[in-house]
């Protein structure tokens, strides 16, 4: 076998013997006796409890330690196997990956002891100081009279047309109306549309309770606090308007404008009383016009259809009679009424156009009175599932819809070609009309196909 250790390899010569050390390193290195081995004292030097310069060693093995002494012998050992913890005594225990860990349940009793002592001492501590501190710290005045806050300089800048420069302008043309029966008590709201007369536009149902009543009171407050006795003009329940008067001349009054370019979305502002907070403003846009609402005031001889603005201004109970105005300044409908589940606004208000105010109230101030036209016919809403119409159940005899022919159960579907889809509807399209006014009537009798007649108007 072929190799460094097999047989017949060459023999290397004998190593040379290393020179023995010098005798100034066997002197200085070397024990004094061949008895003694290991790390020895120095001359005089003694073993103490700490190390000295006389006594470098504290224990008494120390010149046996096998780690001091150069002549102990090395040799392998095996791995380090280390004791399982429960079975090592004392706080602290080597793991099984050799590093040493604190174990707390064998601290003393006197450590433990010691260190919530320690706690105790200062938390103590940190609580004299700090009431000491509060005690001792000077407090501020708690008043001081020459303060004074920060304040800005910079002016606001509205833009010409704003909500609040049209509010500004037409607020003081706009009044509170109460109007107090007895112990019973309401309020309302009115638009002075004559400063020099003093006559205040309101709603019908606001003032009707107190008509012919000698215990009533109907007193109108302005923007500037000041109030004043008012006395009815005339008011018509036909169409929910009515007229009063102030003995206070020289107010402000309000700019009437017209419903001819108002379209769906252009902005308003409702302004009023709404729960008899007086001056309120609200804004919002016109939702809807020409809708056919019908009025019939709780506690008022109120009993009216309009053709009405609709509006999301919110408007509650005591905005009726108040202006509705566009962004103009011009009122261009009075609030009347609101749609609602339970007794409050939900976001639909309904104003009685301009138009049809003005035309109203120049009547009644000039005569106390309105008149309107009327067909003669009595009417309620139906629909066949593909058209509506409004279903004729009363004919007044003799009345203008009896001498152009209609019977009971004609469905009346048209009037001057505005269709007509239902009662209200009818209602609207008659009082657009004067009486004396020759209009052509739409109508189906017995599910044949539609007939027209002309019918003059009367009346009411």
């Amino acid at each position: 076998m072929d190799g460094t250790f097999a047989g017949g390899a060459p023999t290397l010569p004998p190593r040379p013997a290393a020179p023995p050390p010098p005798e100034a390193v066997l002197r200085a290195f070397a024990p004094p006796g061949t008895d003694r081995r290991g790390l020895q004292e120095p001359p005089g030097g003694r073993p103490g409890r700490k190390r000295t310069s006389a006594g470098p060693w504290w224990k008494p093995d120390a010149r046996n330690d096998p780690w001091r002494d150069p002549h102990s012998p090395a040799g392998l050992a095996g791995p380090a196997v280390y004791e399982d913890e429960d079975e090592q005594e004392g706080p602290v225990v080597v793991d099984a990956k050799g590093r040493k860990r604190l174990r707390f349940r064998d601290l003393s009793i006197r450590l433990s002891a010691l260190a919530l002592l320690a706690v105790l001492l200062v938390g103590a501590l940190g609580g004299g100081l700090g009431y000491w501190l509060t005690r001792t710290a000077a407090e501020s005045p708690l008043l001081d009279p020459d303060t004074q806050l920060s304040e800005v300089d910079e002016g606001v800048v509205r833009e010409p047309g704003s909500v609040a420069e049209i509010a500004e302008a037409i607020t003081p043309a706009v009044v509170s109306i109460e109007v107090r029966v007895g112990d019973a008590g309401a309020t309302g709201s009115g638009v002075v549309v004559d400063g020099d007369l003093g006559y205040i536009v309101t709603n019908n149902h606001v003032i009707s309770g107190a008509d012919g009543n000698d215990d009533a009171e109907i007193r109108a407050v302005f923007s500037d606090g000041s109030g004043s006795e008012a006395r009815i003009v005339g008011r018509d329940p036909a169409s929910d308007i009515a007229v009063i008067k102030v003995e206070k001349p020289g107010l402000l009054e309000a700019a009437l404008g017209n419903v001819d370019d108002l379209v769906v979305g252009d902005p308003v502002i409702a302004i009023g009383s709404p729960l008899g907070l007086a001056g309120t403003v609200t804004t919002g846009i016109v939702s809807a016009l020409d809708r056919p609402v019908r009025l019939s005031g709780e506690g008022s001889d109120t009993n009216a259809v309009i053709s009405a603005v609709q509006t999301d201004a919110p408007i509650n109970p005591g905005n009726s009679g108040g202006a509705l105005v566009d962004a103009t300044g011009a009122v261009i409908g009075i609030n009347t009424a609101i749609a609602s589940l339970g007794g409050g606004s939900v976001g639909l208000g309904f104003a009685i156009p301009i138009d049809t105010v003005r035309g109203i109230a120049e009547q009644l101030i000039a005569n106390g009175e309105a008149v309107h036209a009327t067909l003669g016919v009595n009417a309620r809403s139906v629909t066949d599932g593909t058209r509506d119409g409004a279903l004729v159940v009363n004919v007044e005899p003799d009345g203008p819809g009896a001498e152009a022919g209609l019977r009971e159960q004609d469905v009346i579907i048209a009037v001057d070609e505005m269709r007509v889809g239902s009662s209200e509807e009818l209602a609207v399209a008659i009082d657009a009309h004067a009486p004396g006014d020759q209009v052509t009537i739409e109508y189906v009798r017995g599910g044949a196909e539609s007939t027209t007649v002309t019918a003059t108007l009367a009346e009411a």
